[in-house]
């Protein structure tokens, strides 16, 4: 496992699914991770550290710089409640809730990297599918935080270590059919 490799990808990653998202300041993206997945590993099965440590290093501070909020799923042991700041807590009226993630109880490896190296974090059970993008590293299922319309993207990667990801964003409805004339910066 080369650390500095995770920690690329994941930036590389990030960066890309940005560009094209064109996500504005104060905008929600949703990170789940599966560490085992990345080792090569059956989720759930071989959960570490360092591995998440590595794709917080590279994700977290790219999405500070924009002032892009981060949420951090949980795994379904704690029903994939999200880690966050709590200033997104009081600007979306999100709920908190009691727990702390742990890495091979419940909650997982980078929920319990991002509870750890927060500012000042909290979980919260929903972020009430206001997600406007977001990447799945090993399939963890992140669909349930995203916007109603999500719109998968490919980007340059297709794996974080050895855990296949899947990227998306959110864009507006489609509304007016035929006669309708759509704003190409939404698309």
């Amino acid at each position: 496992m080369n650390l500095k490799e995770i920690e690329a990808q994941s930036r590389t990653a990030v960066l890309e699914i940005l560009k094209e998202a064109r996500l504005s300041k104060g905008s929600i993206f949703v990170i789940g991770c599966s560490s085992s997945e990345i080792l090569g590993d059956q989720i759930g099965t071989a959960t570490n550290l360092d591995s998440a440590e590595a794709v917080f290093n590279g994700i977290i501070p790219v999405l500070k710089e924009q002032g892009i909020f981060p949420a951090i799923q949980c795994c379904e042991h704690l029903n994939r409640a999200l880690v966050v700041e709590r200033n997104i807590l009081q600007k979306y009226d999100f709920e908190q809730v009691n727990a702390i993630p742990q890495p091979n109880h419940a909650g997982g490896a980078l929920a319990t990297v991002a509870y750890q190296r927060f500012d000042d974090p909290i979980l919260v059970e929903s972020i009430n599918s206001k997600a406007d993008a977001g990447i799945d590293i090993g399939g963890t299922m992140i669909g349930m935080h995203m916007h109603s319309v999500v719109v998968p993207m490919r980007i340059s990667l297709r794996k974080i270590g050895e855990a296949p990801i899947i990227c998306a964003r959110h864009r507006p409805k489609y509304v007016g059919g035929q006669r309708a004339i759509y704003d190409e910066a939404l698309m």
